[in-house]
């Protein structure tokens, strides 16, 4: 194979190796172990301390002491086993810990799959820019397979997907050692300081009001995006719990109907630069929290039958949620901070939003549904994602009075550049 192909392979494994369980767990904990919501709410919010903790760690390893392709490698495999001994588990506690362990291994290789395909681009002499999107493209496709594979198995509420996930892992860790060397590149100078090593210098945009309001809703809605992988599989599937619907192709196939948010997904990532072009990143950010709106309140009306069409367009608009604010917001660090801190106040965007974000949104909707939407076992779905609504309005509402940004037709300029 080709350099380009070796690394849309590596993509697709990646993602496939999240997709396998990620949006079909909430199956597993609620319906096959009957597990409480309180404690799902931390299982989801170890993909936040891992963000926090892992990704800068593993950076400057790579930067100092071993092979990016190496230590990629090394933690996909580890994370493959711990993904094996998850079915083993059999109280709420231990999941956490043992999950929380394969995250430690698996959030610092989405960064490093990054770091690597750059690296290995740039030595063959291809254009990044170019060359780069449709490869990760691919990772999108790989987790959209991966949901399907666990769907159409008969896996999606069996530890069987925590299989399917390892073997995926273990792979794509010995498949990494094939690749061209990613040698240590000692960025970092040994006079820099501890804060700049750990790139923690970028905290100091927290003191510029504008920027530090965009970090806020930046967590804001990186919980969002948790209300949707943690309860989205799981809310479909409980349809089987009405007569009328328990044989209905939502219940049966629901992870598929999941998937079509991350087929959106790639879709709209094609229309973010004549929407950036035209309204500017201040307006693209908040048709994001718009369509976050749309689809928290047509799952709320959606049902297999006459609101089906609810569902699926829920699920269509998904993809404008999740890449008008993440593409956008990019942008906006990209555009607004000194080059000297860039990189790292563009870790510290993912922090927000995949690290705080993620902790906020699982432990406080774990805790809500428990506390206010759960009777005798049974979810309020209906009351549980109009509330989820309510809580994107009011952010959208918030972003619009709050944070002021002008559109400046050269920020556009950077999204090809």
């Amino acid at each position: 194979m080709n350099i380009k192909s070796r690394l849309t392979l590596m993509s697709f494994l990646q993602f496939f190796t999240w997709g396998a369980w990620l949006i079909t767990v909430g199956n597993y904990w609620f319906g096959t172990k009957q597990w409480s919501g309180a404690q799902f709410g931390d299982i989801f919010a170890t993909l936040g301390y891992s963000s926090i903790l892992m990704p800068a760690l593993t950076g400057i390893i790579a930067d100092k002491w071993i092979d990016a392709e190496k230590l990629y490698g090394i933690l996909h495999i580890l994370g493959g086993i711990i993904l094996c001994c998850i079915p083993q588990v059999e109280s709420p506690d231990a999941f956490f810990w043992v999950i929380f362990a394969a995250m430690l291994c698996y959030m610092p290789t989405i960064s490093l799959s990054n770091s690597i395909a750059y690296t290995i681009l740039k030595g063959n002499n291809y254009d990044v820019i170019k060359v780069f999107p449709p490869i990760r493209v691919w990772g999108t496709i790989g987790f959209i397979v991966a949901m399907w594979t666990t769907n159409l198995s008969g896996s999606k509420a069996s530890a069987n997907m925590f299989y399917i996930s390892a073997f995926a892992a273990i792979a794509l860790g010995l498949y990494s050692f094939t690749l061209p060397k990613c040698p240590p590149q000692k960025l970092i100078s040994e006079n820099s300081t501890i804060w700049q090593k750990f790139g923690l210098d970028a905290f100091k945009l927290f003191g510029t009001y504008k920027i530090a309001l965009f970090f806020i809703f930046s967590m804001f809605l990186g919980a969002a995006l948790q209300l949707t992988n943690m309860y989205g599989d799981t809310f479909l599937s409980d349809f089987a719990k009405v007569p009328a619907y328990a044989d209905s192709f939502v219940v049966k196939y629901s992870t598929i109907i999941m998937s079509i948010s991350q087929i959106s997904e790639t879709l709209f990532i094609l229309a973010i630069p004549f929407f950036l072009k035209r309204f500017g990143i201040k307006q693209v950010m908040l048709f994001s929290m718009i369509a976050w709106v749309l689809r928290f309140g047509l799952f709320a009306y959606g049902d297999p039958a006459g609101g089906l069409w609810m569902i699926i367009f829920s699920c269509i608009v998904y993809g404008m949620a999740f890449d008008f604010f993440n593409i956008s917001g990019s942008l906006f660090i990209e555009t607004s901070t000194d080059s000297k801190i860039r990189s790292s106040a563009q870790g510290l965007f993912m922090m927000m939003t995949n690290g705080f974000g993620a902790v906020l949104g699982a432990k406080v909707s774990g805790f809500i549904l428990d506390t206010y939407f759960t009777h005798d076992g049974a979810k309020d779905w209906h009351s549980i994602w109009l509330s989820f609504a309510i809580y994107a309005l009011i952010i959208t509402i918030a972003f619009a009075i709050f944070f002021k940004h002008k559109h400046k037709p050269e920020e556009v300029a950077a999204v090809n550049h």
